[in-house]
């Protein structure tokens, strides 16, 4: 990140530690359902994404169109320098001029305008699950990136609150050294431990900064107002599914591996377009004359030899293409079920840590915080020997919301790997 970056997100931080706390009430403040849901509405990459899909729709217009005929019209023999001798104008371009109209019209063999259409709309199916998975891996991004933001709402409360228990701390120092409890030197130590707590809660606001300006941009920066806020459950919550389940749901929802799957149909419509483009197309010809005085009606019909050129080369290539498409989306399958239990790997793992703080860590840090305050008050504990339990008791509750943190992140990267947000 460079220098001025940091020093606008600096400059953000503060003015967001300063900002009056009914204001902050009063902020928008905005779920993570409601985030993906204006993300998938406002981010711009995936609106300028959608536009091929309409692209697609316009080639197939296009696609479906029928030739043009042409007409042809000449008129011959016209005089430009002389005047004809002992005849009318009229009457020289009825007798010595030659004029002719006529129309052709190309007439396609092998049904290719329904192949060339069908391959449009093959393509445009495919570009369609494109997005969607698009759609996929945004909702992923803004899931990770919404709880970097709650992470940094929680860590700047938890920052705060130690603040506020050790200033009191301090107050209690003062009043110890004043009455002759403890040493000047031991208040000092104290004194100076404050900093560390006022500048994790500095650190705290900015990431705080930094987590809500990142997220913006994936809603789409104008979607949301400058000072906005996250609200939602940060929390450990079990997840009772199996991963045979996952797997299943996964095969019917992950747009990837839908696209591959349209990528073999797309793929075929190809190879029968290739086929018929190898059928040789016939010109009709109509034409009217006249010539000398004289009216006449000509027609011709036209077609190239199937000799040498027969699209040979094109046909080949797709009917390649077409076991291509089927090993994409072989792998595609394989892919989709890899990911799913890496995933669900990841979110076992990551389930058990949360639980093991949940289920007795917390408490065991808050009870050593508290007793150790309580004899350190009391001058049954030494300074160095109440701070290092208090470091203990930080390292504790940041490492449990760092822990519930990944848990949600890993349940987020578990939702992608399915294919959609409704894991039961």
């Amino acid at each position: 990140m460079n220098s001025s970056r940091r020093s606008a997100l600096a400059i953000v931080a503060c003015q967001l530690a300063a900002l009056p706390a009914a204001f902050a009430q009063n902020a928008v403040k905005i779920t993570l359902d409601q985030a993906i849901q204006m993300a998938i509405e406002h981010n711009h990459l995936l609106q300028a994404a959608r536009t091929t899909i309409l692209q697609n729709q316009a080639a197939e217009i296009t696609a479906g169109l029928r030739p043009n005929p042409s007409l042809f019209v000449d008129w011959e023999y016209l005089p430009l320098f002389s005047h004809p001798q002992g005849e009318t104008i009229a009457e020289y371009l009825q007798a010595s001029t030659e004029g002719d109209i006529g129309l052709s019209y190309l007439i396609e063999r092998g049904h290719k305008r329904e192949r060339r259409l069908e391959a449009a709309k093959s393509t445009t199916a495919v570009t369609r699950a494109q997005v969607a998975d698009s759609e996929r891996a945004l909702a992923y991004q803004v899931g990770a990136l919404f709880i970097n933001a709650q992470l940094a709402q929680s860590t700047l409360e938890l920052a705060e609150m130690d603040l506020q228990s050790f200033q009191k701390t301090v107050e209690i120092a003062g009043t110890q050294f004043r009455d002759g409890g403890i040493s000047e030197n031991d208040q000092l130590k104290i004194k100076l431990q404050l900093v560390q707590f006022e500048s994790d809660v500095q650190q705290a606001v900015l990431n705080k900064a930094q987590a809500l300006s990142d997220l913006r941009q994936q809603l789409g920066y104008e979607s949301v107002p400058a000072w906005y806020d996250v609200t939602g459950e940060f929390a450990y919550r079990p997840l009772a599914v199996s991963l045979e389940q996952l797997q299943a749901k996964a095969l019917q929802n992950r747009p990837d591996l839908h696209a591959a799957e349209l990528g073999v149909n797309a793929a075929n419509s190809q190879y029968a377009l290739a086929k018929a483009n190898g059928k040789q197309d016939p010109t009709l010809s109509f034409n009217y004359s006249h010539a000398n005085g004289i009216s006449g009606a000509t027609w011709s019909f036209n077609i190239p030899l199937a000799i040498f050129d027969r699209n040979q080369g094109n046909i080949a290539q797709t009917r390649i293409a077409i076991r291509q498409a089927e090993e994409t989306k072989k792998a595609a399958g394989g892919q989709v079920l890899t990911d799913v239990r890496d995933a669900y790997e990841a979110y076992r793992a990551n389930a058990r840590i949360a639980q093991l703080y949940a289920a007795g860590y917390l408490d065991v840090a808050q009870r050593s915080r508290d007793i150790s305050e309580y004899a350190y008050r009391r001058g049954a504990l030494a300074l160095l020997d109440f701070l290092d339990a208090e470091r203990s008791y930080r390292a504790t509750q940041l490492a449990y919301r760092q822990a519930v943190a990944a848990y949600l992140a890993a349940l987020e990267q578990l939702r992608q790997a399915v294919g959609t947000r409704d894991l039961q």
